[in-house]
């Protein structure tokens, strides 16, 4: 069951990767970024929601011929169907894009059903056409081998490493055309009320910098106070 508040979504897809990476950095927590992910799909708006995981091993050829995937239960079939719509399919391929975790036809079911998106620090493959959808993808680069030469599907729902960050099932993934950062659940709502605030900093200095031509000194950060009263002027202005 979601315990994702729909404000916190909300206030996630306003803010970006960058700003929810520093804004987490400030409580110590380095590692929330997934290296060496893309959007195939960099135009589609801010991707959230909770964490659902999918956890790939190196694949033992007697445990893993084509035939497995004739069962309903197998891992990457059944994560498909399963994960909860309004949550993001987060696989652990090992860094690994030699072998495609999904393709097109997998991503399209995720896409009906709801999910709000997919990440792998592997590849898909179908590549293109997953790029034509209207779910947020992430991966490494391109795969065109099934999963099977080298994947072997083989856990549900348990924490993973993706791109060398922790992912934990329930966690907040938000994805943009920067990258996929990782959330703890616990502090999801404190970390997008303070991303709000950041980026209306960040927007008001971006203003002062390209349109006034002022300099970054006492600016960014806000060592001069008089900075805080036009930041603070600025935003009754725009209702920020």
């Amino acid at each position: 069951m979601s315990t994702l508040k729909e404000a916190t979504r909300a206030r996630l897809k306003t803010v970006s990767t960058p700003t929810l990476a520093t804004a987490l950095y400030k409580r110590g927590l380095r590692n929330q970024f997934i290296q060496d992910v893309h959007a195939l799909n960099p135009g589609l708006p801010t991707m959230v929601g909770e964490a659902f995981t999918l956890r790939y091993m190196p694949a033992r050829e007697d445990l893993n011929p084509i035939t497995v995937f004739q069962d309903p239960e197998h891992p990457q079939r059944k994560a498909v169907e399963i994960c909860p719509p309004g949550a993001v399919l987060v696989m652990d391929s090992r860094k690994d894009a030699r072998a495609a975790s999904a393709g097109g036809i997998l991503i399209s079911r995720l896409m009906v059903r709801g999910v709000a998106g997919v990440v792998t620090d592997g590849g898909f493959r179908d590549s293109a056409e997953i790029a034509r959808l209207s779910i947020p993808a992430f991966h490494s680069r391109p795969s065109a081998p099934t999963n099977l030469t080298l994947h072997q599907a083989i856990d549900i729902n348990v924490p993973i490493g993706c791109g060398d960050a922790p992912v934990f099932p329930g966690d907040v993934i938000v994805g943009d055309a920067d990258g996929v950062m990782v959330i703890p659940q616990g502090i999801a709502d404190e970390i997008a009320v303070e991303a709000v605030e950041m980026t209306a900093f960040e927007d008001f200095v971006t203003e002062m910098v390209q349109k006034q031509g002022r300099s970054i000194r006492g600016l960014y950060p806000a060592t001069n106070p008089q900075t805080k009263l036009d930041f603070e002027a600025w935003r009754k202005e725009r209702g920020r």
